[in-house]
């Protein structure tokens, strides 16, 4: 049994399936981000937590863990003022990850032009945290000419092709593995009953997680290279 293309139905097949999906996967975040600044608005006192589960809970759940993530990763002393880039790029890659999990719904991250596109946000991210630690001559020095100026007829050619080549393995990377777990996720839950396929969406779900953390982490790599040497 094939799944309905909802989201063709959506776009009147007109508009791209990925960026239906897209835009709902950003409507969603957005509404949980504004009702979860609301609760914590209401709040009597913001420092004492809530006693159960609320929007509120999983909001500050979530970004003492992205903070502390962040921080651990690029061990950097300005970590704090990149956890709003990185905190969004995860959580939109996680929800747009578990999009495709939904019976009818294709994830916007097993398209190739969305995860290029996240790839080149973080390469002019990239850019301009390096150019901000360092200046922009420094920068071109560390990252193209490198430390020895002579090679630099050498150096330079490698070290823009290695520039260029991040956004694109980013990119691919995402988008490989989560088209490869969307086809193999509809394959087997066609072909089997009721109860295997909820093995496949317990492992559908893992990489999910996993690909977003991935992502983050290559992502904020970069960043930690293109700073580092302003230290």
């Amino acid at each position: 049994m094939q799944s309905v293309p909802i989201l063709e139905l959506i776009g009147g097949e007109k508009i791209p399936a990925v960026i239906v999906g897209t835009w709902i996967v950003m409507g969603l975040l957005i509404v949980f981000g504004l009702l979860a600044r609301r609760s914590l608005a209401r709040a009597a006192d913001p420092v004492v937590p809530d006693e159960r589960i609320s929007l509120r809970s999983v909001g500050e759940v979530l970004v003492e863990w992205m903070d502390g993530f962040v921080r651990d990763v690029t061990e950097a002393h300005q970590w704090r003022r990149w956890v709003p880039f990185f905190g969004t790029l995860f959580m939109f890659i996680l929800a747009a990850n578990f999009f495709g999990l939904i019976p009818g719904m294709e994830p916007p991250t097993g398209d190739s032009d969305l995860t290029f596109g996240l790839g080149a946000i973080c390469f002019v991210y990239y850019i301009y945290q390096g150019v901000k630690a360092q200046g922009f001559i420094q920068f071109l020095r560390n990252d193209l000419v490198g430390p020895v100026w002579w090679l630099f007829f050498l150096m330079v050619p490698i070290n823009i092709a290695d520039n260029l080549f991040r956004p694109f393995s980013l990119g691919i990377r995402l988008y490989a593995n989560m088209f490869a777990d969307h086809t193999v996720l509809n394959i087997f839950t066609g072909l089997t009953k009721l109860v295997i396929p909820l093995a496949f969406y317990a492992l559908g779900s893992i990489v999910c997680i996993i690909q977003a953390i991935i992502f983050m982490v290559l992502a904020m790599s970069y960043v930690r290279l293109s700073t580092s040497h302003s230290h």
